[in-house]
């Protein structure tokens, strides 16, 4: 019987590190080993061990002591190789990653083996490295600023010139000047109406509102700002209460609620508008992350009258390309992507041609009888090298120093604006043979033994032999993606209100937050301001029923200015 021992002694460090690694080791599971058997050691029994091992008068029973304590040491080396990927994968994800990017992953590997002499040798201090650019932001990037012109005070261009008599002043560049002051994010005016009465009949008389006051008490802006700031930029209700109270313009939370609900039934024709034209995209980029739904979780899902079957609850964000424009569409539910990915397709029309779907190589994010032609992401093949780097650095290296060949390539497509066909060129001639240099080696590591199959190495190997086909389509399909960034950024916009919000209360919510973070996310995208394209959903609610296609975030200042110009027309005319 193999057996473990703990230390308990207070004062021993190396102890207290095994400790550590043995309760590490518990927590590990798929273990390959046999766990050794665990007995207890005390301090004192540890010194008078280690007080006969260097006087050489072992005792009857301290063979099997010295005996478990190397199998416990074996034990725990051959779990922490075996499971050292997943804690850093761990440590990844709650943490998160400083940088996947090739120089940063081997500078810091080279800091590791290098000494301090070397560091300092090598001028390794922190204000050797500091980033170019003085911070500064120009006056052009305060879009939403006002402007005020102001005038000189004692001179106009044609003026003779005050310093030499003789010259004529021209106007030039005006000099800018910012001043950023704060403000409460809601404001309110109270407009006192005065109000008179007759002493003798009694009759009231009250002043009318100022012109353009209107009748309600929240402008349509209100329900704008809220959704930006609850699902654009992840500010709770309560948190958004709390604030507004300070400034002494309270706005509860439930009434934010409120507004957002009233301002969804408004703008829903552009969503649904939106989810058409994304079922026509040439490339759509899908991908899960998780969510809560208290109305489909424990006891309140026990109460329902017909609970969903799948406990599992996902937001999915599916980008898709149409006509070099990107959207945006988010779906939190019990459906995974693959289901909601379907769900959109079966509003594609039917002539056109399947779509590139990419994605990583979950079985979730593809659904049986979906017609897509398939594309996994190289940075999550890439990614399953990178955690064994530590392991394995010189093959992680090569894996490494290929893909980032292959990214520069697609670098000069991008600078030099290629279309799709001459991008497809470039990477037949430049990429190919990276990719086909690749292929054979890792095949040569797996055929001549060099590495065991069953091993975290091999396993990385087979997840990229295994989909080779679907990984290297962008050097078979004109417009194929390299890699999923794309949807896994959109999916940052829901995981920022999951961590904030923390959950959704029912499942309407949830529509209610995906319809505002589609529409938020795609002006994002077509670099719209999103505020302003809400604002203009609201106010022209009975055009945007008419012709929804003409208030996309791409296309509605066109209409918004022919609404302008119409009103304007009217008013002449009248």
């Amino acid at each position: 019987m193999e057996k473990s021992y703990e230390f308990t002694g207070k004062n021993l460090d190396i102890a207290m590190e095994l400790r550590y690694l043995a309760f590490a080791a518990i927590l590990w599971r798929e273990e390959v080993m046999t766990r050794p058997e665990r007995i207890e050691l005390s301090q004192e029994e540890l010194d008078a061990l280690l007080e006969r091992v260097e006087s050489e008068t072992l005792r009857p029973g301290d063979y099997e002591v010295i005996k478990g304590m190397a199998e416990t040491i074996a034990y725990l080396s051959h779990v922490a190789d075996q499971k050292g990927v997943q804690v850093a994968r761990l440590l990844r994800t709650l943490f998160g990653a400083k940088s996947e990017k090739r120089e940063t992953i081997l500078q810091d590997r080279e800091k590791q083996e290098a000494s301090p002499k070397d560091l300092t040798s090598a001028g390794g201090s922190e204000g050797t490295n500091s980033k170019k650019g003085h911070g500064r932001r120009a006056a052009s990037d305060y879009t939403g600023a006002e402007t005020n012109e102001v005038k000189h005070a004692e001179l106009e261009p044609g003026d003779d010139c005050p310093a030499c008599d003789r010259g004529t002043l021209y106007e030039q560049t005006p000099g800018m000047v910012v001043r950023v002051k704060a403000a409460s994010p809601f404001t309110a005016t109270i407009h006192e109406l005065e109000k008179l009465r007759c002493g003798l009949c009694g009759v009231l008389f009250t002043a009318e509102p100022p012109a353009g006051v209107g009748s309600k008490k929240y402008d349509e802006s209100v329900g704008s700002l809220i959704a930006l700031l609850k699902y654009g930029a992840g500010m709770p209700f309560y948190r958004l209460e709390k604030l507004q109270n300070g400034f002494g313009v309270p706005l509860a939370s439930s009434t934010q609620w409120e507004i957002l609900d009233a301002t969804k039934k408004i703008i829903e024709p552009a969503y649904e508008e939106l989810f058409r034209q994304a079922a026509q995209g040439s490339v759509v980029y899908n991908d899960d992350t998780t969510v809560r739904i208290l109305e489909l979780m424990g006891k309140r899902r026990e109460k329902m009258h017909d609970p969903p079957e799948r406990t599992g609850l996902y937001t999915t964000g599916i980008i898709s390309e149409v006509d070099e424009r990107k959207i945006a569409l988010y779906f939190s539910a019990n459906r995974h992507a693959g289901e909601n990915l379907a769900k959109l397709l079966s509003l594609r029309d039917a002539w056109r041609d399947p779509p590139i779907q990419m994605s990583d190589g979950l079985g979730h994010n593809r659904l049986e009888g979906t017609d897509t032609i398939v594309s996994h992401c190289l940075a999550h093949g890439r990614r399953r090298f990178l955690d064994l780097f530590e392991n394995f650095p010189e093959e992680v290296r090569h894996v490494i120093d290929i893909f980032a060949d292959v990214y520069k390539v697609e670098a000069v497509a991008r600078k030099e604006k290629l279309d799709d066909d001459a991008r497809l060129e470039l990477h037949q001639r430049d990429s190919a043979p990276l990719m086909d240099d690749l292929e054979r080696w890792l095949h040569e590591l797996l055929a001549e033994k060099k590495v065991e199959p069953n091993s975290q190495l091999g396993q990385a190997i087979e997840y990229v032999r295994k989909r080779w086909s679907s990984l290297t389509l962008f050097l078979r399909k004109p417009g194929a993606p390299l890699d999923n960034n794309v949807a896994e950024r959109a999916l940052k916009k829901a995981i920022l209100n999951r961590k904030n919000s923390l959950f959704f209360k029912t499942r309407y919510g949830a529509q209610v937050g995906d319809l505002f973070l589609s529409l938020i996310h795609t002006a994002d995208l077509c670099g719209a301001n999103p505020f302003a394209y809400l604002n203009a959903l609201q106010l022209n609610r009975e055009a945007l029923l008419r012709d929804p296609a003409a208030w996309m975030p791409w296309n509605y200042r066109g209409a918004l200015e022919e609404t302008e110009s119409t009103s304007a027309t009217g008013k002449i005319l009248s």
